[in-house]
């Protein structure tokens, strides 16, 4: 090629969506369409109009069907980035699978680690999975958990069953539990938070309030122990999935979530939020499914903390 002669300037693409993407949501289609391009610059370019499917403007959560055609932008994307593993291996991560069959694996998500990569993030879950498992092509996130938290983590293994995740998810038919520790007594044996959430997202972590008119959300909370004035546990089933849901409500209520602020004399050095469990039925076969993770030792310590500083100077005395 002449040196003076310009290099040919990138075009957009137009891409038929296939049988094994149908039910895709647009923002994850684009996820592997732009590899290495970060979920916000994804964003940005379904909203300023740069991907169009069918030739029309859609947003991030339109679910595609076969024979859609996509316009793919010109992009400038990076390579993949290393993925750091203990020991120079992945071992780690292969010890918190708790649960796989034919269609889904179950991750013991821990505290910290990003569901996936993206601005400011090198390695999430589903990238290091798919370092550990590349004969599994079709690895995708199920449904997603905010950094802090942790625990039961679905992430499917073929497209079908993504498609009948999503669907029963739409659908309220995935029983999710978690258990958290909040600041104060809590004073019902149970409650229920409706309050509408909206998220503004910046160039750093999300931002989400109570607000009139934002999406619908609901969260039911369950008093398993009350540890003094100090803190309260928890168990929360979540209806639908918002953006740190369970966070908004609880502080909605008058009783924030524990962080290692509020609870660093009892040994908390994380938001003390875990989901414990899911379970949902297989509409093909009706076969149920169950998944519990039991809170990780750093947690359980706190609880234990609290308890002794609970029963007081004189019981801990007659206890030694």
């Amino acid at each position: 090629m002449n040196p003076t002669q310009k290099s040919p300037k990138p075009t957009a693409r137009q891409e038929q969506v296939g049988e094994a993407a149908a039910g895709q949501r647009l923002d994850n289609y684009l996820l592997g369409a732009l590899k290495g391009v970060p979920r916000s610059h994804i964003y940005r370019l379904i909203r300023s109009g740069q991907v169009r499917v069918n030739s029309g403007r859609v947003n991030p959560k339109h679910r595609l069907k076969a024979g859609d055609r996509v316009r793919v932008p010109p992009v400038a994307t990076r390579a993949p980035a290393p993925v750091p593993a203990a020991g120079g291996s992945l071992d780690w991560l292969a010890e918190r699978i708790v649960f796989e069959d034919q269609r889904l694996l179950v991750l013991d998500k821990p505290a910290g680690l990003a569901v996936h990569g993206g601005t400011g993030v090198a390695l999430g879950c589903i990238e290091a999975l798919r370092a550990l498992r590349p004969e599994l092509p079709e690895l995708e996130l199920v449904h997603r958990l905010d950094r802090a938290t942790s625990g039961c983590l679905l992430v499917a293994k073929r497209r079908s069953a993504l498609r009948t995740l999503h669907a029963l998810l739409r659908e309220g038919r995935v029983d999710k539990r978690y258990l958290t520790l909040v600041q104060g007594r809590w004073s019902e044996p149970t409650a229920e938070i409706s309050a509408p959430l909206v998220t503004k997202r910046g160039a750093g972590e999300s931002r989400v309030r109570v607000a009139t008119g934002g999406k619908a959300a609901r969260s039911e909370f369950r008093l398993i122990d009350s540890l003094g004035r100090t803190a309260s546990l928890l168990e929360v089933a979540i209806a639908t999935g918002r953006t740190h849901q369970i966070r908004v409500h609880a502080a909605h209520a008058g009783h924030p979530v524990a962080g290692d602020d509020a609870m660093r004399r009892f040994g908390l050095r994380r938001m003390f939020l875990h989901s414990r469990s899911i379970a949902f039925v297989w509409p093909e076969s009706g076969e149920e499914f169950s998944v519990d993770v039991p809170l990780p030792q750093e947690l359980s310590a706190v609880l234990t903390a609290l308890a002794e500083g609970k029963r007081g100077p004189a019981d801990r005395a007659r206890r030694a």
